[in-house]
């Protein structure tokens, strides 16, 4: 296949870290920062995530029967490593990842770390706005 038609062609796998970032800082209070000297992800001083020193695979906040959920339907996006067992936290690879289950596991390690203030202001955000309906005229 040429180039031309690969450029065409829409991922339907894999995000670079700088996507996975923006996927981040859609969601209230997530910043940029550093853990172990590799760019993180933080809401409000709490570890989200963590490109690992690899620069393909990312530490990513998430419970632990979320995690188990994660391995088991899709192994090839997500791993575990025995450093890793004792925490909650799950593997994942950028380059196997569809971008929709990173929004996802993203926003789950979101709600994780986020206190209680930004999770509120998270679901005021996301309410349809409330419609006004007319009351029938009596007749």
């Amino acid at each position: 296949m040429g180039k031309a038609a690969a450029a065409g062609r829409t991922r339907t796998r894999g995000l670079t870290w700088d996507e996975l970032r923006a996927l981040a800082h859609a969601l209230p209070g997530v910043e940029d920062g550093r853990c172990f000297g590799t760019p993180a992800l933080y809401v409000r001083k709490k570890l989200m995530a963590r490109l690992k020193e690899d620069g393909a695979t990312v530490a990513v906040r998430c419970d632990f029967a979320d995690r188990e959920v994660l391995l088991a339907a899709h192994p090839r996006a997500f791993f575990l490593t025995d450093h890793y067992r004792a925490y909650p936290m799950v593997l994942l690879r950028l380059a196997a990842v569809p971008a929709a289950l990173a929004r996802d596991v993203i926003e789950a390690a979101w709600r994780w770390c986020a206190p209680k203030t930004l999770l509120a202001q998270q679901a005021a955000a996301s309410k349809p706005p409330a419609t006004r309906t007319r009351r029938a005229k009596r007749v």
